[in-house]
């Protein structure tokens, strides 16, 4: 499916606010109504929109995140992955290319608890090493909008 301007305008503003009415994005687009829920229904069906959520403000903020770099045993990842599941810190996890194979991103409430997460990730049968990289502070954040 191709997208165009009008799509990815429409986009934006969804991703401002997505819940935002039909007549709202209408009016800020220039387009009628009936467009707009079209264009809406069009770009949800090709998964474009994949659905709608909200973003938590900073009191909902985890206290503590960090990056965890990964090296792994040759043909161990699926397990690696099956365990870093199980831990409950870890929000995402990423394949990458270079010294490491993975990059895992954790969020804890505290520092005992991010401890735990990192010995259970050191632990895990078939990591080979791992490197931590404790989050500061946020400098730019451009997915909250």
């Amino acid at each position: 499916m191709q997208f165009d301007e009008t799509d990815r305008a429409l986009i934006a503003l969804l991703s401002e606010n997505a819940r935002a009415s039909a007549t709202e994005l209408s009016k800020r687009l220039g387009l009628a109504r009936t467009t707009v829920q079209a264009r809406i229904e069009k770009l949800e069906q090709s998964g474009a929109i994949a659905g709608y959520t909200i973003r938590r403000g900073q009191r909902l903020d985890p206290a503590i995140r960090a990056t965890v770099l990964i090296g792994v045993e040759p043909r161990a990842t699926a397990s690696v992955l099956a365990r870093l599941k199980q831990v409950k810190e870890v929000e995402t996890v990423h394949t990458t290319s270079g010294r490491f194979d993975l990059v895992a991103e954790l969020a804890a409430q505290t520092t005992e608890a991010l401890d735990r997460a990192l010995d259970q990730i050191g632990e895990a049968k078939g990591v080979r090493g791992s490197e931590s990289l404790i989050h500061l502070s946020t400098r730019i954040d451009r997915r909250g909008g």
